[in-house]
């Protein structure tokens, strides 16, 4: 909307020198005028910069013009400049050094009306000069306080940002880690019972543990490398749920479903999938439907059910966030998710992650649907 600030700066000294150059009065030498135009001019060009400097060469000008008569009457860019400095000075936050400004600005306001102006004039023209700089500075306040407020919004913009970045690979890490290594402590604590029984079943689960171990490590290396929500595939998903022995079915078709998407459903399985090792006890059997939708009505809708197992829980210990942070990665992309035991045994997970003109909606978060998740975290263990 507005160019960069030293141009506008340079037509603010261009118009006013020209204004001033043309209502040049008799007096001295139109060259010594000029000449003193030109630093007035300069000094408001540099005033960011050297905010104290411009200041000083602007009144000492403007001093010099009214000592020597350079000028016989009122001059445009004279005046106006003692404004600016005076402005400037305040905004950049030295009030003290604005206040010496502005008291030496007053004194050649006050000394120009009484030198040129008759009678009461001088008065009212002093008033009115005054008047102009006291304006100067609380234009400098307002725009300091603005800016000052401008400047804690993006800072406390930039905290928020930061902190919701912490969460984000934080959720990430957990995800990653949670998943792998109780895969890989349930099946090595498998081999270890089985190692005299059947030789065979451990050589199976040693496979396992590493596959899994090479896939964390995969997963690892993609998430620090770019932290990057869109590295995933409809294939990475079968992928994971194939990688754990889980069940798959899928209907549809995943073209078109935008990554962001596939990533937050990439990480609500392997979440949901994490918590049947850790908590649905051994022999638990899960499997996961995968509905990509049909044309014109787009919408992922995800289902993990476990058959819950017949023996003791893995133990191994849990955040305590699962559900909660599989919730937030549905409400992420506008979606929902529910969590609840399953009548004779078993635990039930759907999500459903809208892609279409819908996916703005936000996820539901009604009382009954809470309070069906804390039932069903007490009764299940999660």
């Amino acid at each position: 909307m507005y160019g960069p600030v030293w141009t506008r700066d340079a037509v603010l000294a261009t118009a006013l020198t020209g204004v001033s150059v043309a209502a040049l009065p008799d007096g001295r030498p139109r060259w010594v005028q000029v000449t003193l135009l030109v630093v007035l001019a300069s000094a408001l060009l540099w005033r960011r910069r050297r905010p104290l400097t411009a200041a000083a060469v602007v009144l000492g000008a403007a001093w010099l013009g009214l000592l020597g008569t350079v000028w016989r009457e009122h001059l445009p860019l004279g005046h106006l400049a003692v404004e600016v400095v005076v402005y400037t000075v305040v905004q950049e936050g030295r009030r003290a050094a604005a206040a010496v400004v502005s008291a030496v600005g007053a004194g050649f306001f006050i000394a120009w009306a009484v030198r040129w102006y008759p009678g009461t004039d001088a008065f009212w023209g002093s008033a009115g000069f005054c008047l102009s700089l006291a304006v100067a500075w609380l234009l400098g306040e307002y725009l300091r306080a603005r800016q000052a407020r401008a400047a804690a919004e993006r800072r406390a913009l930039a905290a928020a940002a930061a902190a919701g970045e912490r969460a984000r690979i934080a959720r990430e890490l957990h995800d990653v880690l949670a998943h792998s290594v109780g895969v890989m402590v349930v099946n090595a604590e498998g081999a270890r019972l089985m190692r005299h029984a059947d030789p065979a079943v451990v050589d199976r689960t040693l496979e396992l543990i590493s596959t899994t171990g090479r896939g964390a490590l995969e997963e690892l290396r993609r998430l620090l490398a770019a932290l990057d929500e869109h590295a995933y595939t409809a294939a990475d998903l079968e992928d994971l749920v194939r990688r754990t022995g889980a069940g798959l079915r899928v209907s549809g078709t995943a073209d078109g479903v935008p990554p962001e998407v596939l990533a937050q459903a990439y990480r609500i399985v392997q979440e949901a999938l994490t918590n049947v090792t850790k908590h649905a006890g051994a022999g638990a059997r899960a499997d996961v439907v995968l509905g990509f939708g049909t044309p014109g009505h787009r919408t992922l809708r995800i289902e993990v059910l476990d058959t819950g197992g017949t023996g003791a829980a893995a133990g191994l210990p849990s955040s305590g966030r699962g559900l909660a942070g599989m919730r937030e990665r549905a409400g992420l992309v506008g979606g929902t998710l529910s969590a609840e035991p399953v009548e004779g045994g078993g635990f039930r997970v759907v999500a459903t992650l809208p892609y279409d003109s819908t996916a703005g909606s936000q996820p539901r978060t009604a009382g009954a649907q809470g309070r069906a998740d804390r039932i069903g975290m007490w009764r299940h263990g999660y």
